[in-house]
């Protein structure tokens, strides 16, 4: 029950909707010759209006007058009132047809830059965000904006002109209470509608927040599809979904209900309104102060003004409703990246591509330091392992040469240069990583190698997966490159995967290698193919190792041995064993734990 209140809890809004219309406005400024079309197509539709009812009026009136002239006179008219509703839906589908451009490119462009911003924002911010809610909200603020466009252009303004139109017909040609009467039932409207719909927003912001909690929550179960599996929580999934939609349904059932309230209260409105400009209309008629042409006409441009404006009231809801939508996204690209070029950011020159890191601390929070005072050089072409308990900062050492973070003390540099000078382009270009967890698109394999260089020749990608050893086993699976790897990469087994991210970078051509944990989750045989690869990839580029198994490095140029953020340890294996520190205590247990399993696997296969 805590959890159903704490999703429902009244947000707190922070909106800015001018602020917004006025961010959105660079979208359509580029389509600004359209944009003018289209308004123009809008008033020629609303003049070709509202002459509909001065036309029949005068055909009414004729009728009711001479009958010499209603074989002339009113066939002209008719013949005039069909052309003007022709005008009128001409105009309206040739706007429609020159401002679709415009939205569906303000579309585009803002589902671009949201995307482009997304891929800027630090790894932080990828590492706490929840996918299935960041793809629901892209999805909602892109058509938001397009919402938005449509109703204010296409419904909105036309409404307002034939507002205008309409009262400065009737103040000119009737007497002041028809007029006053109009404006009255058109302010008791609009001020109703705004009135209910704020306050319906807050049950709206909820929605959408449920929404996207329930859509992540979903999206998380299934990219966890196995991990739900092996402890049996497909129940536990569905609870946390129902949950979270059933706080979402009863939401969703005072929207409902509340807007029935505000489309009857609509309703009694302009009822009353056109009511009272009947009576004075007949009254008029009876006195014959007014033609009955001239009731008609006036019928006439109450049910012109006021069924647009019954339809106002919901165009209105939908574009706070997309304004609420499009706030979410906007204050997404309000979030400025962690980690940034400076204004003085110079492109990485690489010499020698020798690696430094000085006196570095680093902590993920205040409170907690991860790495203390590490130094290190790797100098050109050298090897260099870093090895030490779980925990220990190993991988940190990867994300801060690739500038996923920034260090807290000390600096990185490569060649002299500090990184934090360089460009990140720059920077990433010239380094190449094997992950651990090797993650591949769910594309084919070809897709997926020649990734690190989109414009690759197929021969450059084959010779590449020669390298990593894997060309043999592309060529036997049945599409061979065109295979399909899954979400993931799920269809390959870890060592696949992990040949085909070597086979990846060796086609980046990169002068600074990382392999972070290359081989941890590989079995023997598997092992030794992707160390024969890696010590391929890497015979002529600067190395860092990151290992869990010490088997893998034993020939690395300097071997670092981390421990709580701190260097402990640093020679080469043999120095290290003769050390008897604990380098020499984890080589043991190693050892012991090789043993064990040679034993084990010998035993089950007599």
């Amino acid at each position: 029950m805590s959890r159903r209140i704490k999703y429902i809890r009244k947000p707190h809004n922070d909106r800015t909707d001018w602020k917004n219309l006025l961010r959105i406005f660079p979208y359509v400024w580029d389509y600004r010759g359209r944009v003018l079309v289209a308004l123009l197509c809008l008033i020629s539709a609303k003049l070709a209006t509202i002459t509909v009812p001065l036309v029949l009026k005068q055909v009414v009136d004729a009728l009711d007058g001479n009958q010499v002239q209603v074989l002339v006179l009113p066939l002209t008219l008719l013949l005039a009132y069909g052309a003007l509703r022709i005008a009128s839906t001409a105009f309206n589908e040739l706007r429609d047809t020159v401002f679709a451009r415009v939205r569906y490119s303000a579309m585009h462009k803002l589902s671009a830059r949201v995307l482009r911003h997304l891929h800027e924002l630090s790894l932080r911010y990828h590492l706490e965000r929840r996918t299935g809610g960041i793809t629901r909200d892209l999805d909602r603020g892109a058509r938001s904006i397009s919402q938005i466009l449509n109703r204010l252009v296409l419904t909105i303004l036309p409404t307002i002109a034939e507002f205008v139109l309409v009262a400065a017909l009737l103040f000119g040609q009737y007497p002041a209470r028809f007029g006053i009467v109009v404006f009255i039932t058109v302010v008791l409207y609009i001020g109703f509608t705004l009135m209910v719909t704020h306050w319906r927003m807050d049950l709206r912001h909820t929605m959408n927040r449920l929404d996207s909690i329930a859509n992540a929550q979903a999206v998380d179960g299934l990219l966890n599809y196995e991990t739900v599996k092996y402890f049996n929580n497909e129940s536990w999934e569905l609870e946390r979904y129902n949950e979270t939609m059933n706080a979402w349904e009863d939401v969703a059932v005072k929207t409902s209900t509340t807007m029935a309230m505000l489309n009857f209260g609509q309703g009694a409105i302009i009822a009353a309104g056109v009511s009272m400009i009947m009576i004075f209309a007949a009254e008029g008629v009876v006195q014959g102060d007014i033609t009955l042409g001239d009731l008609v006409l006036v019928n006439a441009l109450m049910l012109q003004l006021f069924l647009p404006l019954n339809f106002l009231g919901m165009m209105y809801r939908s574009l706070n409703y997309a304004l609420a939508d499009m706030d979410r996204i906007l204050k997404l690209l309000e979030r400025q990246p962690e980690i940034q070029d400076s204004s003085a950011a110079h492109d990485l020159r690489i010499d020698r591509a020798a690696v430094h890191f000085e006196n570095v601390d680093f902590s993920y929070q205040a409170q907690r330091t991860i790495l203390h005072e590490v130094s290190f050089e790797i100098p050109p072409g050298n090897r260099l392992a870093v090895v030490g308990p779980s925990g220990a900062g190993k991988s940190t050492l990867a994300r801060l040469l690739f500038r996923f973070y920034d260090v807290t003390g000390g600096r990185v540099s490569i060649d002299g240069q500090d990184i934090r000078e360089c460009s990140q382009l720059s920077l990433r270009r010239s380094i190449g990583i094997v992950p651990q967890d090797t993650v591949l698109f769910n594309e084919s394999i070809l897709y997926n190698i020649q990734y690190a260089k989109p414009s690759a020749s197929r021969e450059q990608v084959e010779t590449a997966a020669r390298m990593a050893d894997i060309h043999q086993f592309i060529e036997n699976l049945p599409q061979g490159y065109e295979t399909i790897v899954g979400e993931r990469g799920l269809k390959l087994s870890g060592g696949e995967k992990q040949r085909v991210a070597i086979a990846r970078v060796i086609l980046k051509r990169p002068h600074i290698l990382v392999f972070d944990e290359a081989t941890s989750n590989l079995d023997s045989r598997s092992e030794q193919a992707i160390l024969r690869a890696l010590r391929k990839v890497s015979a002529y580029t600067t190395t860092l190792v990151i290992a869990h198994r010490l088997s893998t490095i034993i020939d690395a140029d300097k071997i670092l041995v981390l421990d709580q953020g701190r260097i402990v340890e640093r020679g080469r294996h043999s120095e290290l064993l003769g050390q008897a520190g604990l380098y020499a205590h984890l080589w043991a247990l190693q050892r012991e734990e090789r043993v064990l399993e040679e034993s084990e696997s010998m035993f089950l296969g007599g």
